[in-house]
């Protein structure tokens, strides 16, 4: 038509216009999946691992699991008690006898059917008579003189007894043997009627328990007792007899015992007592038979009731 010009370039300009609106829309597609929460944001390839470090949409392999931990290794058991139990009517031992034996690591006692009954003690109560001064001394803050110490390994080593009397007052006497009782845990023993330490009634029971409560530190408290197990160690002399006589001589040198003997006149009775401490045992013997039989009957059957207990491996 004439008179009617487009000007130069005119004709591109919607197509222009529509680029342009193309690219704003893209980009305000772009910028919306970046959003957080917006609908348009891509979903999440993998979830965070659930508790335990397992993935939360990824099936386990059972392969790759990790080996269930070793349950614990059962403690190894005790070796046995150098003793067996066992019944000892045929030794042929005439009179009254009776033993028992504590395990040091359990507290289990074994012993004979009459190992509850009792007997004087003799001189046997010296080492709880010397234990209970040592510990009294110290629980007083006092230490001993050597002279006191001296009398003390007369007391064990060589059964002194003017010095286990002195020793005696000085604890208190009769009270002394309470506080034994009491401490030690002993069920079946009693005080001697006159009050006396020689006529102390103690089981084969409460034998082993006297031993055990020397051994543990009780007795002696924690200052004396291992220099009280060592004068038991070194007695010597008529009182070196009994129980560790049953044992190999390197065996006996490790062995702390204290052993009594009296002939009682009035019972007309020897009584005969055993007391050892070893490496995971007390013991306790006792023989009373008629007095004519004189000491070393009852000296050798503490040994020969001992030797009858023991496993052949020992």
């Amino acid at each position: 038509m004439a008179g009617t010009r487009r000007r130069p370039g005119s004709n591109h300009r919607p197509l222009a216009l529509a680029a342009v609106a193309v690219i704003l829309v893209g980009l305000s597609l772009v910028a919306l999946r970046l959003v957080p929460g917006s609908p348009l944001r891509p979903a999440v390839a993998s979830q965070p691992a659930a508790a335990g470090g397992r993935s939360a949409g990824t099936p386990t392999d059972r392969n790759t699991r990790p080996a269930p931990s070793a349950s614990p290794s059962p403690s190894p058991s005790l070796e046995p008690l150098p003793f067996a139990a066992q019944d000892l009517d045929d030794l042929g031992i005439k009179g009254w006898y009776a033993w028992s034996v504590l395990d040091k690591r359990t507290g289990k006692i074994i012993g004979s059917e009459n190992m509850a009954e009792t007997s004087t003690t003799a001189s046997m109560i010296k080492s709880w008579i010397v234990a209970d001064y040592l510990r009294r001394a110290a629980e007083n803050g006092q230490t001993p003189s050597d002279a006191k110490l001296a009398d003390a390994t007369k007391i064990i080593r060589d059964s002194d007894n003017t010095r286990a009397e002195q020793f005696y007052n000085s604890v208190g006497r009769s009270a002394s043997i309470k506080r034994l009782i009491s401490m030690c845990g002993l069920t079946d023993s009693k005080v001697a009627s006159d009050g006396g330490w020689s006529r102390t009634k103690l089981s084969p029971r409460d034998t082993a328990r006297l031993g055990l409560c020397i051994d543990d530190g009780r007795a002696a408290g924690p200052k004396w007792t291992k220099w009280l197990l060592n004068e038991m160690r070194l007695v010597r002399g008529a009182g070196d007899f009994g129980i560790r006589k049953a044992f190999p001589a390197k065996a006996q040198k490790t062995i702390a015992i204290k052993n009594g003997w009296i002939d009682r006149t009035k019972e007309q009775e020897m009584h005969i007592n055993c007391l050892a401490i070893g490496d995971t045992w007390t013991m306790g013997v006792m023989v009373r038979y008629p007095i004519g039989m004189g000491y070393d009957y009852g000296m050798k059957n503490c040994q020969k009731i001992t030797e009858a207990l023991l496993r052949p491996a020992t």
